[in-house]
C-alpha cells in the first residue's frame, strides 16, 4: 500500500456523520491519512450540532462544507485508497466506480440529524455518533496496513464497521 491513503467518508447528506469522521481522521490520522467526505445528495450546510461536538473535542472545522461525491469521482480528484460509508441510505445507493479500485465497508452509524427531541437529547445523539466513529477509526488507525495483504484489509475494515 502506498505510504499516504486517502479516504473518503460517504453519507447521504454529508452534514454530520460523515463530516465528523472526516475531521477525526484528519486529526488523529494525520501523518499517513488524508481524509474527505462526501454525500450522494449533499445538503450544503454542515449541522451545527456536528461542529459543535468537533469543537468540544478540540478537533479543526474551519474548512468542513458538505460536497457532492461527484467530487470525487470527477477527472483530477484524488486517488482514494478508502471509502466508508457511514449511513445505511449510502450504501445501498449505487455509488460512482472509483477509480483504482479503493477498499470500501460499510461503517453504519445512526443519524443524529434524525433525532427529534430536547437540545440536550439531540447533543447527545451527536455525541454518540462521535463516540462510534473515533472508536473506529481508532481500530481503523491501529491496522498495520504496510503488512497487511489487501484481502486482510478488506476483512478487517469490515469487521471494524461490526463493532
Amino acid at each position: 500500500m502506498a505510504d499516504r491513503h486517502n479516504v473518503l467518508f460517504l453519507c447521504t447528506g454529508n452534514s454530520a456523520r460523515s463530516i465528523m469522521a472526516e475531521a477525526i481522521l484528519n486529526q488523529r490520522g494525520r501523518e499517513v491519512f488524508t481524509a474527505y467526505s462526501a454525500g450522494s445528495h449533499p445538503s450544503g450546510t454542515v449541522r451545527p450540532e456536528a461542529l459543535r461536538q468537533l469543537e468540544r473535542s478540540g478537533l479543526h472545522t474551519d474548512d468542513l462544507r458538505s460536497k457532492s461525491w461527484a467530487e470525487f469521482s470527477a477527472s483530477g480528484a484524488p486517488r482514494m485508497h478508502f471509502v466508508f460509508t457511514v449511513c445505511d441510505n449510502a450504501a445501498r445507493e449505487v455509488c460512482p466506480v472509483w477509480p483504482g479500485h479503493p477498499v470500501t465497508a460499510h461503517w453504519g452509524i445512526p443519524d443524529p440529524a434524525a433525532v427529534r427531541g430536547t437540545p440536550e437529547e439531540i447533543a447527545r445523539a451527536f455525541q454518540e455518533a462521535f463516540m462510534i466513529l473515533d472508536r473506529r477509526i481508532g481500530l481503523f488507525l491501529a491496522l498495520p496496513l504496510s503488512t497487511l495483504a489487501r484481502m486482510a484489509i478488506q476483512h478487517e475494515v469490515d469487521r471494524i464497521g461490526r463493532s
